[in-house]
Order: C-alpha cells, then structure tokens, then sequence
C-alpha cells in the first residue's frame, strides 16, 4: 500500500516520523529529492515573473522532453 502526506511545517514532518517510528512501520521518505536550492528559487521565480510581463514565450514541450530524456534515462 502506498500512502501519500504533504506536512504542512517541519514539526508536523517530524511528529509523523516519530508516530511512525513508534508503531514500528517501515517507510520511504522523498523528502531531499525534490529539494532545490535558494538561487534556483529565485530563477524560478525571475523566470515566472518574465513570463507573465510578456519578456519571454513559453518553450516548445518537444524541447523540454528531449532535455529531460538527457537527464533521465
């Protein structure tokens, strides 16, 4: 069975892990795969915001799948 949580704080993350750790049932946590750092946040954020003034178009999906293909294989 598989169970999806989205905490909402770090202490809400961490009570979980506890309750889990506990009642003795194993887990699988993703929790630094997805983690990126404060520059690439600001990009995002540059980026979104070039966006929706109009400074730059959206990209190809095409493009975007063959970088990723790069990436992840």
């Amino acid at each position: 069975m598989t169970v999806t949580i989205n905490t909402n704080s770090a202490e809400q993350e961490k009570i979980l892990f506890d309750l889990l750790e506990r009642m003795n049932i194993d887990y699988e946590s993703d929790q630094d795969s997805h983690s990126i750092t404060e520059e690439q946040k600001r990009e995002i954020i540059k980026r979104d915001n070039d966006f929706l003034k109009g400074k730059t178009a959206a990209r190809n999906w095409d493009e975007i799948k063959k970088e990723l293909e790069l990436v992840y294989r």
